[in-house]
């Protein structure tokens, strides 16, 4: 295809080619995560956040100008930027569509302008930019683009195809410009996301058949309502969840694990089969039990047998939600107005409840497990009737979203504390004093949760190598502030380490709150074995009921 502009059809054509792509290698860029963690979400917050906004382009269809191209797709994006990566990939959106809004046809020199633009936008809204990520990819598009308009480039095809050409390249270095990915093995997922965002774009400058169909994305959705649809969605493939320990009494060397791992794939998925000396420990979710019984049965002994219908639990899950949804629509009274608010996203009832007897006014649902949007943000803020609000995101990839939130509010004060994690969060809240302004209560906050310390343990879903540290898939992670700082199979063990390691003169309390998967018992335990390390030390021990991650501790 050869020509030298195109119009709002072609670019809105082009764009929700482009969106598809993203959504189709979603999985793909989530498993590009440098951390093994069972909640890597890059390629799902990408999605999300373009999605939002190719709802609003499909919307178009047959009425398109440029203006009103422009505005859905930086519209859209804004209010739907999920994690660090979507608010990224809205402020490339923004600063691009700023630099074409105005034209009706669009050449090679106007789109090199626009590049730039979008890198200047995105990288302003990052505190302290990184290289090696999706900004160093923006960027090197950019910057190709330039030099193409530069030396005369005509046609557009050509243009698209060095310019991508040349931003897989930059893709491929980022490994070299960040150690972590390069001992990871693998390429910035975010800078991967946006390099599908363009190659899917290209598709259909060129015409190629595409499905455009953009289904079921609202661009405004609460974090609860997104939260019940993912729920009332959710096609449950394999129905039992099942867990046992295999006491061996034959030889299990590594051909017998990857001949039991195979077999098990045969029958569900959510499959984890950990050896370690004597014994096997196993997770597998399928439709008969039994058939991963009678095979385990085969190497010895079975102990710790769990087994849960997952779908009779999906079925109560959201019998709760209906619940408290009606609940909140029963008690949804305009409140007086007063001076301050409180908004923290958590995950967790126990965790919910903490913030909550705080004086934490609203609770976004989500954290790393789903990491909520600006219009999440701004929905919780309407709801909060307060001439001031403090917002604590307890996430470092919720941050970004919550001061994009706060740009696009007028009529109340949003200070964003940036907690990065759950004890932070709790720490900002209790150190709120009433006295002080709401600037001085900010710089107090945020001088007291730099000097909390957390440490969350959860398990990996790959085998890795990070901060020199082997892990093998199952294992268990102790996940400093920096880094890994405990793996091994055992639970108890890594947590202690990890506390361990979070320890230094000046601690004086060792804060615990275990998760959903704990039982009250071992968490009791593992407090007795903390107190005995640390004779100097309090430890609390509270119930969070937070997924994912079987223990969050803090120490201050």
């Amino acid at each position: 295809m050869t020509s030298n502009t195109i119009d709002a059809k072609m670019l809105s054509k082009m764009f929700l080619a482009g969106a598809k792509n993203l959504e189709n290698k979603k999985e793909w860029i989530n498993e590009l995560n440098v951390f093994p963690v069972p909640d890597g979400d890059t390629g799902t917050n990408m999605t999300m956040t373009i999605m939002s906004a190719a709802k609003e382009v499909s919307a178009l269809a047959g009425k398109e100008d440029m203006e009103s191209v422009c505005k859905a797709i930086s519209s859209g994006s804004l209010r739907g930027a999920r994690g660090n990566s979507g608010v990224i990939l809205s402020q490339l959106f923004r600063g691009f569509t700023k630099g074409i809004s105005n034209y009706t046809e669009v050449s090679i020199p106007v789109f090199a302008d626009a590049f730039e633009r979008a890198v200047e936008t995105a990288y302003k809204a990052v505190m302290k930019p990184k290289e090696g990520t999706i900004l160093t990819v923006a960027k090197g598009v950019a910057d190709k683009a330039k030099e193409l308009a530069e030396e005369g480039t005509k046609d557009l095809g050509v243009f698209f195809d060095e310019v991508i050409k040349h931003g897989d390249y930059v893709l491929s270095q980022t490994p070299e410009m960040l150690p972590v990915l390069k001992q990871a093995g693998v390429v910035d997922s975010g800078g991967q996301g946006l390099m599908q965002v363009l190659k899917g774009a290209y598709d259909g400058y060129l015409g190629k058949e595409l499905d455009l169909t953009i289904e079921d994305v609202k661009p405004v959705a609460s974090a609860m309502s997104v939260s019940r649809e993912a729920q009332e969605q959710v096609d449950i493939k394999f129905g039992y969840c099942t867990e046992f320990i295999i006491l061996l009494s034959k030889t299990f060397n590594i051909k017998h694990e990857m001949d039991f791992k195979e077999y098990l794939e045969s029958i569900g998925d959510s499959i984890v089969v950990v050896a370690d000396d004597d014994v096997v420990k196993v997770h597998v979710h399928t439709n008969d039990p039994g058939l991963a019984i009678q095979r385990a049965l085969k190497y010895g002994a079975l102990s710790n047998m769990k087994i849960d219908n997952m779908r009779l639990e999906h079925q109560e899950k959201l019998f709760k939600m209906s619940e408290k949804e009606n609940a909140e629509i029963q008690s949804g009274e305009e409140q007086e107005r007063k001076e301050v608010g409180f908004i923290a996203v958590s995950a967790g009832d126990g965790i919910n409840e903490i913030f909550k007897g705080l004086g934490v006014d609203h609770i976004i649902e989500g954290g790393q497990t789903m990491n909520p949007s600006t219009e999440d943000m701004l929905n919780a803020i309407e709801k909060v009737n307060a001439d001031s609000i403090y917002i604590l995101p307890n996430n470092k990839n919720i941050i970004l979203a919550a001061n994009q939130a706060q740009s696009l509010v007028e009529d109340k004060k949003i200070i964003v504390i940036p907690t990065k994690t759950v004890p932070q969060g709790i720490t900002a809240v209790i150190n709120y004093v009433p006295d002080l302004s709401p600037e001085e209560n900010a710089d107090s906050m945020k001088e007291e949760i730099g000097n909390v310390k957390t440490g969350q343990v959860t398990y990996a879903v790959r085998d890795t190598m990070i901060d020199d540290k082997e892990i093998r898939q199952g294992d268990y992670m102790g996940i400093g502030d920096a880094g890994i700082l405990s793996v091994g199979a055992d639970m108890a063990e890594v947590t202690l380490k990890m506390v361990e390691e979070m320890m230094d003169d000046d601690a004086e309390l060792v804060s615990i709150y275990y998760g959903a998967d704990v039982e009250e018992a071992d968490a009791e335990e593992l407090k007795k074995k903390v107190e005995q390390m640390n004779p100097g030390c309090d430890v609390e021990l509270q119930y969070g009921g937070q997924p994912i991650y079987y223990y969050i501790v803090s120490v201050e």
